[in-house]
C-alpha cells in the first residue's frame, strides 16, 4: 500500500508546464569570439586606435551592419582589453544578432573589469532572457536599472517580470505539493509501522483463549502487546489445590470465548510464586484487571458476577 501511494504522490508532484511569454532562441554554439589579453600593457597610441575602431563599430551598428560592427569592436578590444565599455558594446551587438552565449561572454568580461558596468548587466540580462533564464535576466536587468536606467531596460523588464512571477507562483505550488507529499508519505509510514506493530502484537495474543503464563518475560511481552492494541488484560491467579479455583476455571474459559476483545491470562501461584509476590496476591482465586501493564481493579474470590461486571466495565474503556 505504501509503495503504491508513493507512486501516486510522485505523479501528483510532477512539475507542470508553465505558459511563459517571450521569444526564446536556441543557444549559439559558434566558435568563441576573440578576447583581449588582460596582461597586455596598453599604450596611449593603442587606446586612441581602439577608440577609432569603436567609433567605426558604433557607426556600423547604426547602419544595421552587425557583422561589421563586431569586427571593428573586436579590433578595439584587442588593442585595449582593459576597457569594460568595449566588451559591453560588443555584447550589445551580439544581443541584436541573437547570439546570447557570445553576449554573455562579453558582458561577463566587462563586469570583471568594472563590476558596476550598467551595460554589462543590461546585455547579460537581455541575453539570459533570450535563453529563457527569466529569473537571472530579471536580476541583471534590475541591477542595470539601478546603475543607469533607460527605456530599453524598462521595456525588457516588462517582458521578463510576468514570467518571473509565473515561475515564482509555480515554485510555491510545487513546494506546497512537495510538503503535502512528504506529509502523506510520513502518514503512510506511520500507518505501516502501526500495522506491523499490530500484527506483531496480535501474534502474541490469543483472542478467545486462555494463555498460561510461564515466565515474567512472557507476561511483560503480553502486556506490551495488549497496550499497543489498547486491550484489557485479566490476570487470573490460581492454584491446583484451590477448590474455588476449580469452580472458576470453566467460567473463566467461557468468559474468554465471550469477550474476544479482552486478553485472558492464567498463572499458577505455586509455579510462579515470584510473580504472585510482585502482584501482592494473598489469596486465590484473584483476578487482576490490567491496562497498560498496571492493575486498575481486581476481584478476589470465586465471584463470577463480580468478574463479569469488571470485564464489562473495563473491557470497553478507552485506553
Amino acid at each position: 500500500m505504501a509503495k503504491a501511494g508513493e507512486n501516486s504522490f510522485e505523479d501528483e508532484i510532477m512539475e507542470s508546464d508553465i505558459e511563459l511569454e517571450g521569444e526564446v532562441v536556441e543557444p549559439d554554439n559558434d566558435p568563441l569570439q576573440k578576447m583581449g589579453d588582460p596582461s597586455v600593457e596598453v599604450s596611449e597610441e593603442m587606446r586612441d586606435k581602439a577608440q577609432l575602431y569603436k567609433k567605426k563599430g558604433v557607426d556600423a551598428l547604426s547602419e544595421g551592419k552587425l557583422d561589421e560592427a563586431v569586427e571593428h569592436l573586436t579590433e578595439a578590444i584587442l588593442l585595449n582589453p582593459t576597457s569594460a565599455i568595449l566588451y559591453a558594446a560588443r555584447a550589445g551587438v551580439f544581443v541584436k544578432m541573437k547570439k546570447p552565449n557570445a553576449a554573455i561572454l562579453d558582458a561577463e568580461a566587462a563586469l570583471q573589469i568594472n563590476p558596476d558596468s550598467a551595460k554589462g548587466y543590461k546585455s547579460r540580462g537581455m541575453a539570459k532572457a533570450m535563453l529563457g533564464k527569466w529569473e537571472d535576466a530579471a536580476h541583471d536587468l534590475h541591477l542595470a536599472a539601478k546603475l543607469d536606467f533607460d527605456e530599453e531596460i524598462s521595456s525588457e523588464l516588462k517582458k521578463v517580470e510576468p514570467n518571473v512571477h509565473k515561475i515564482e507562483e509555480h515554485k510555491k505550488r510545487y513546494e506546497r505539493l512537495r510538503k503535502e507529499r512528504d506529509m502523506k508519505k510520513a502518514d503512510l509510514e506511520r500507518q505501516r509501522r502501526h500495522a506491523e506493530e499490530v500484527s506483531a502484537a496480535s501474534a502474541v495474543l490469543k483472542p478467545g483463549d486462555v494463555i498460561t503464563i510461564h515466565s515474567s518475560n512472557q507476561l511483560e511481552e503480553i502486556f506490551t502487546a495488549a497496550s499497543k492494541l489498547s486491550k484489557l488484560v485479566i490476570l487470573y491467579f490460581t492454584a491446583t489445590w484451590c477448590g474455588p479455583c476449580r469452580f472458576m476455571g470453566p467460567v473463566y474459559k467461557s468468559l474468554s470465548e465471550q469477550h474476544r476483545n479482552v486478553i485472558f491470562l492464567k498463572l499458577d501461584i505455586d509455579q510462579r510464586s515470584n510473580i504472585a509476590r510482585r502482584w501482592n496476591v494473598s489469596s486465590v482465586p484473584t483476578f487482576s484487571c490490567v491496562i497498560n501493564g498496571k492493575e486498575i481493579d481486581k476481584v478476589v474470590g470465586a465471584d463470577k458476577t463480580g468478574l463479569e461486571r469488571k470485564i464489562a466495565e473495563h473491557g470497553s474503556r478507552k485506553q
